[in-house]
């Protein structure tokens, strides 16, 4: 089973450097929190979509389709619940707590999107050289790589287990959720060993290489700008302070909201 997001394509957004596509998605995180209007995430979710469309990543988005979904129809319930205003719609419900509540369930699926195309357009090894190209300590870097490396390791480890499980005859799918998340509990401990070994086993791998031993490293991966590249690292850049703007002067804010 593919248990990672990357689709390997040769795409406008694959030959992107990766220094320019996290600055995007920094800018995409930044315009999406910035306001209280709905709009803005909605056009930034579209414009995600359209990436997803251009890099073939589609496959990608819908391993995290349920995500998506539940994390839409949750913040939506919940902030047009607990939030109030100024124009009633039925019942306690008001016009200002529904613009509210669907502002933020966009805000997150378009944060969610916009992640799952830069790691669907970004090799782990690119993410770390990009990350070290900018000026971050390569220890970090390489952190964070490798935290993006286990957690598809992690959840192989737990299907492998499950199927296992499975095969042997425990009834993994029956009964109603209190069953089934009994049933799960006691995996936790062989999946919890299987991803501590394989860290284990990462870190003695490196101790054996002379991981950070050498100051001065060289680079597998040269890095260089293209025209596509300054372009849109000089719409990122905007973007961000844009989101900084409109988080400091409240411009978009629904009038009338109680929080």
């Amino acid at each position: 089973m593919d248990i990672y997001l990357y689709v390997a394509r040769d795409s406008v957004l694959h030959r992107l450097d990766p220094r320019t596509k996290f600055l995007v998605l920094l800018a995409v995180i930044f315009l999406a929190v910035a306001g209280d209007q709905p709009w803005l995430p909605l056009v930034l979710q579209l414009l995600a979509l359209g990436g997803i469309q251009l890099a073939g990543a589609w496959r990608s988005l819908a391993r995290v389709r349920v995500i998506l979904i539940a994390v839409f129809v949750v913040s939506l319930l919940v902030w047009t619940v607990f939030s109030g205003g100024e124009t009633p719609l039925w019942g306690p419900l008001t016009l200002e707590s529904l613009l509210f509540g669907v502002a933020t369930g966009l805000k997150l699926t378009a944060t969610i999107t916009a992640s799952v195309l830069w790691l669907s357009t970004t090799r782990n090894e690119e993410i770390a050289a990009g990350m070290t190209a900018m000026g971050m300590p390569h220890r970090l870097a390489f952190t964070f790589s490798a935290a993006l490396r286990m957690v598809p390791t992690f959840i192989g480890a737990g299907t492998t287990i499950v199927q296992a499980q499975r095969a042997r005859g425990l009834d993994v799918d029956g009964g109603g959720p209190i069953r089934r998340l009994r049933t799960f509990l006691p995996l936790l401990v062989p999946i919890f060993t299987s991803a501590l070994r394989a860290a284990n086993q990462q870190a003695m791998a490196l101790e054996a290489r002379g991981f950070g031993v050498a100051r001065r490293r060289t680079r597998y991966l040269p890095l260089r700008m293209g025209a596509w590249d300054w372009l849109l690292l000089a719409l990122a850049l905007v973007g961000i302070g844009m989101g900084l703007w409109i988080a400091a002067t409240g411009a978009l804010r629904i009038p009338g909201l109680i929080r």
